[in-house]
This record gives structure tokens, sequence and C-alpha cells, in this order.
């Protein structure tokens, strides 16, 4: 397979993996907190609860906020498929979008979170466990990233040095 079409696949793959973990996190913001924060109810419930404090989960906002990083996935991809970037280099560089999912999903959350505590007079913490695949999730694309990066210095030849 020529180095052009694995920088493709690997281009799609990240495409998928970014959208995979976007759509997942607004599962946990929008469904699976609200559930877990408000044992007992339906969603249909606490979101008419909430409309009665004048409260919202915003999913617009959420919804917004992810899908910005399936753009940024999407520009990365062009990018690499473009510039004929080496398979590793592109999935450093979807490790990295990867990686910035767990601010991003912090960002994301925040909002929502203090709708539910204002509401249901909780934390504004996650009350649903899921929320840690998505930190094991850029955990774990930190720690590949950085043995990815030391492999491109080991393989690549010593730079000269400066006299």
């Amino acid at each position: 397979m020529s180095r052009r079409r694995q920088t493709v696949w690997v281009a799609l793959a990240g495409v998928a993996a970014v959208t995979l973990y976007a759509a997942f996190a607004a599962v946990q913001i929008l469904v699976l907190n609200p559930l877990a924060a408000a044992p007992g109810l339906t969603l249909d419930e606490i979101h008419a609860r909430m409309s009665d404090e004048g409260e919202s989960l915003g999913p617009s906002m959420v919804l917004g906020i992810l899908g910005a990083g399936v753009v940024l996935a999407i520009g990365v991809a062009a990018v690499a498929i473009r510039q004929k970037s080496r398979p590793l280099v592109t999935a450093m560089a979807f490790l990295a979008v990867l990686t910035g999912g767990t601010p991003a999903y912090f960002v994301a959350s925040f909002g929502p979170g203090m709708a539910l505590a204002d509401t249901f007079m909780i934390s504004g913490a996650d009350a649903s466990h899921w929320a840690l695949v998505l930190h094991l999730t850029s955990a774990l694309s930190l720690l590949v990233a950085v043995i990815g990066a030391v492999v491109i210095a080991l393989r690549s030849p010593a730079a000269p040095a400066l006299a």
C-alpha cells in the first residue's frame, strides 16, 4: 500500500475516532449525566423540571463545542492528505486532537452541569461515571503521542551539530 493511501486511511480513521469521541461526549452530557444526577426521573421529567427553574442543558452549545472538534479533525485530515504527510505524523496529529478532548468536554459540560446543580441542588460535577471513558481516551492518546514522538525522534537521522 502506498504511503499516500496509508495517510488517507489514517486520516479517515482519525476523523472517525474524533467523531465517535464527540458523539459519546454529547450523549454523556445530554443524557447519561442528567439521568445519573436525578435518579428516578426520566429525561423528559428532568427537562421539565429544569425548564420550570429557568434552566436548560443547552444542547446547541454542547453540540457546537463538540462539533468544533469534528471540524478540526476534518481540517487535520485535509491538510495531512494534501501535504502528503507520513502516516505516523498524521496519526500523531489525531492523537493530539483526541488529547484535547478532555478540555473540550469540560467546556461543553460546564453549563449543563451548573444547570443541573441549580435545578436539583447537587454538585455540578459529573454524576455519571461514563465520563471516565472520555478522560481515559484522552490520557491514552497523550501517552501514545509521546511514545510516537520518541519513535519519530529515534527514526530521524541525527541533525548536524551547530559549530
